[in-house]
């Protein structure tokens, strides 16, 4: 089994290799958003609307620069490589008046704006959305916040591993009777990321298309995650059941992750009668189906411990390998537990170039969704600090001793 540190060189040997395509032209070409946030809800936002065409320009405090530059695995600056790819970089002190007049005038040719600040400081630093909506009827404002712009929370800071406690994704998750366990990555803020570009896209159509105005749109950090939570809401408004903590525990059967004999772990979901009983015939197991408490999906929910005991000891006489290749000759939704390298090495990953090593040397992984026409691609490595700035004020008509001036200054 792997351990948690080992060398990558077997794991990263023979990786799809791809060179970065600064003239492809995606899907949101044309689009720019100016990107003030920081960390990881605001950098996941840029990352979905950057892998697709959009020109994302990422407003850096001089000097400073994203904390992310700064966030580094044993000295390497991983998670800025990996979210700032796609991304142009300046630097900018808009707090100070130069500054702020500079960011106004950004805010003229922008279509989105994108801050994570705690609600309050974007109204003290800049004026708040009015006085960018001022300069641009048009603009569309993203705010990313823990708790979102209203409510008795709204002021107080918020990190993702809080909100996910909040929006009682971190009850469900652990064994049952056990602690509540944190996601081991930033779940809340990348969910939410993700919901603003779905959002930023449909407030710019808004204004673009539908000949609407700009608009803000609040995103917080739990209110996604309590999205993607399905129907637990509804059911306990109707019948008062609460979900327990577990893999799914009171919900369906068969479903979870079981231990094979070699000590690898293998996941199954086959909750449905048609494919549990597929899965039973599989393993020699048809005694099963004609057993009173796992006959239906109802019984098997109902006795899903006793059930997961059978199954454990009969996991446990397969191979993970086993078990995958007799998931392929059955069509069993079977598959094996992944670190990642398991993931990098394994053969899906690379025919479909879910993770490429870039022509610098850089690992990432490939840009989603596939488009077929329009394709998003990894079209700049993450850049240096400011290492846009002479070609973006430039498009201000900002020239080089002007440029120069401004930076002694300490205004980018």
């Amino acid at each position: 089994m792997a351990s948690t540190e080992q060398p990558a060189t077997t794991a990263l040997a023979g990786l799809p290799r791809r060179n970065y395509e600064p003239e492809t032209r995606g899907p949101l070409a044309g689009v720019r958003m100016l990107d003030l946030s920081r960390l990881v809800s605001g950098a996941q936002l840029g990352l979905v609307l950057g892998d697709l065409g959009a020109d994302v320009v990422k407003v850096e405090r001089p000097g400073a620069g994203d904390p992310f530059r700064h966030t580094t695995v044993d000295g390497y600056d991983a998670y800025w490589r990996a979210y700032a790819r796609n991304k142009r970089s300046i630097t900018l002190d808009y707090a100070r008046p130069e500054g702020r007049e500079l960011l106004f005038r950004l805010v003229e040719t922008a279509d989105i704006l994108a801050e994570n600040f705690t609600p309050g400081v974007l109204e003290r630093l800049v004026g708040g959305p009015e006085a960018l909506l001022e300069r641009n009827p048009k603009l569309v404002i993203v705010r990313i916040s823990g708790w979102g712009q209203t409510g008795p929370r709204a002021a107080q800071p918020g990190f993702g591993t809080v909100a996910e406690a909040f929006s009682g994704f971190t009850y469900l998750n652990g064994e049952p009777g056990g602690r509540p366990v944190q996601a081991p990555m930033s779940l809340a803020d990348t969910v939410a990321g993700t919901y603003a570009a779905s959002a930023a896209l449909a407030a710019l159509w808004e204004a673009r298309v539908n000949g609407g105005a700009g608009q803000v749109v609040d995103v917080s950090l739990f209110e996604p995650l309590f999205s993607i939570m399905g129907a637990d809401p509804t059911a306990y408004a109707a019948r008062g059941r609460l979900r327990g903590r577990g893999d799914g525990a009171g919900v369906s059967s068969v479903r979870g992750a079981f231990q094979t004999g070699d000590e690898h772990w293998v996941a199954i979901s086959a909750a449905t009668d048609e494919t549990a009983a597929r899965f039973f015939t599989a393993i020699s197991r048809e005694d099963l189906l004609d057993d009173p408490r796992f006959a239906t999906h109802e019984l098997r929910v109902a006795h899903r411990s006793e059930l997961n005991e059978v199954l454990a000891g009969e996991f446990r006489r397969f191979t993970r390998a086993e078990i995958v290749e007799l998931a392929r000759e059955h069509r069993l939704t079977i598959g094996p537990v992944h670190d990642m390298v398991d993931a990098l090495a394994d053969e899906h990953y690379r025919e479909r170039e879910t993770i490429v090593e870039m022509e610098d040397g850089v690992v990432l992984q490939n840009a989603v969704p596939r488009l077929s026409s329009t394709p998003a691609v990894i079209r700049r490595p993450a850049p240096g600090l400011g290492e846009h700035n002479a070609e973006v004020y430039g498009e201000l008509g900002i020239g080089a001793a002007e440029l120069e001036r401004l930076a002694e200054d300490g205004v980018v």
